[in-house]
């Protein structure tokens, strides 16, 4: 599916276009979907190969407690200690927490957007309230400029989210196409985006 699509026909909460990250996290979706009075179209970009990630799992209490949760925060790093501050959404999360992992950095926090859209303002102010204002904020995707959700977020927070934020974006380089066709060629752009992720942004 190309999620830029969507985006571009979403409006007026006519869609709910959703990249759940975790089991529970999908299992809630639907279940919102069949329990709510009323029912708008449901998106869902989640990828085949979270199936088989080791590091996508949920514990069962994960399944019977809680709800939907629109927006995922970070709860390893301190706000107060965040140089940077990752968005994400989906699959690419898990390559960033594994980059993360590697270098041993403490101190750039990753937030995963589960629902694309709606977007509300008010569940982002919630999440980005701890940390500190001027804090760069780096949306990262794996699709190339043009795709994904990149152009549909800097439409909506411009170059200053929420008007305490720096706004930037790291994705690969314009295409006509979804996908490089090479393997090797994929790897290597990938490889690129979760080092320029962590790079201080003198170097960027």
């Amino acid at each position: 599916a190309r999620l830029e699509r969507f985006l571009a026909l979403a409006a007026e909460d006519n869609l709910q276009i959703v990249n759940a990250t975790t089991p529970a996290q999908y299992f809630h979706v639907l279940r919102r979907q069949v329990k709510r009075n009323w029912r708008k179209p449901l998106i869902m970009m989640t990828p085949k190969s979270l199936l088989r990630s080791a590091s996508a799992v949920s514990p069962l209490s994960d399944f019977t407690e809680g709800q939907f949760q629109r927006i995922l925060p970070d709860s390893e790093i301190d706000p107060a200690s965040a140089k940077r501050i990752l968005l994400c959404s989906g699959k690419v999360y898990y390559d960033l927490l594994h980059e993360r992992q590697e270098i041993e950095y403490e101190d750039v926090a990753i937030i995963r957007l589960e629902q694309l859209y709606p977007l509300r303002e008010e569940d982002l102010h919630a999440i980005l309230d701890p940390y500190p204002d001027g804090t760069h904020v780096y949306w990262v995707q794996e699709e190339p400029e043009n795709m994904g959700a990149w152009r549909y977020l800097r439409g909506k927070f411009g170059f200053l989210m929420l008007e305490r934020f720096p706004f930037y974006g790291i994705c690969r380089p314009e295409s006509a196409s979804p996908a490089t066709g090479s393997r090797s060629s994929h790897n290597i752009e990938q490889a690129n985006i979760l080092k320029t992720a962590f790079l201080p942004r003198s170097d960027i």
